[in-house]
């Protein structure tokens, strides 16, 4: 198992700018640094896994050989139900090439309502895969469910947070503080995970 020590500085696999901040928030209490592969200046690699799992893999090992370090990789993405899943993988790919969310939060509206079922249930999925330069690699997954709401409200968060109430909540991610959602997200979920398994406590 790869093991992180405070002070390392670790590459985050990802050019959105929302979730590199997302996730360096949530290491900076570990005393884990991080930089981008966007400051970096690598590649995206083609998504081509049949699942969260397999698209973070890909990523992080992707970056972890690139830049020489260990590198971490998130693949998340909203999953509805009367869509069967939808648009799950390809969560980031309903947004296009200019990662448009407001047109892909009113895709899954336009397509919700076509289906006319007052079933709004969704949750989120985050899976994390921790990659060496070795290629040894590690995943942990967290979701948290809830339901969707129109139209969207808020501007905080990033992606599909504004349509999205958890189970006993009122305010949709995109109204959260930062800090509340945190606590709870589906991410936050997976980064219990991958901490307790992978990073050496703060002394």
């Amino acid at each position: 198992m790869i093991a992180l020590t405070p002070g390392v500085t670790l590459t985050i696999a990802s050019h959105n700018p929302g979730k590199v901040r997302e996730i360096g928030e949530l290491l900076a209490p570990h005393g884990v640094k991080t930089i981008s592969a966007a400051q970096l200046h690598l590649p995206e690699p083609e998504e081509t896994g049949a699942s969260f799992a397999e698209n973070a893999i890909l990523k992080a090992r992707a970056a972890a050989e690139q830049s020489g370090r260990d590198a971490l990789a998130d693949d998340s993405g909203l999953c509805v139900a009367v869509l069967d899943g939808a648009p799950g993988i390809y969560s980031a790919r309903w947004a296009g090439p200019k990662k448009d969310f407001r047109a892909a939060m009113a895709r899954v509206e336009k397509e919700v309502a076509a289906i006319g079922s007052p079933d709004t249930r969704a949750y989120f999925i985050c899976v994390l895969a921790l990659a060496a330069p070795d290629g040894s690699v590690a995943t942990f997954e967290g979701r948290v469910f809830g339901t969707l709401a129109f139209p969207p409200r808020g501007t905080n968060g990033f992606g599909y947070d504004p349509i999205f109430v958890p189970e006993g909540h009122r305010m949709t991610f995109g109204e959260m503080d930062p800090t509340i959602k945190h606590a709870i997200s589906h991410r936050a979920r997976a980064f219990e995970k991958f901490v307790a398994a992978a990073i050496a406590p703060c002394r």
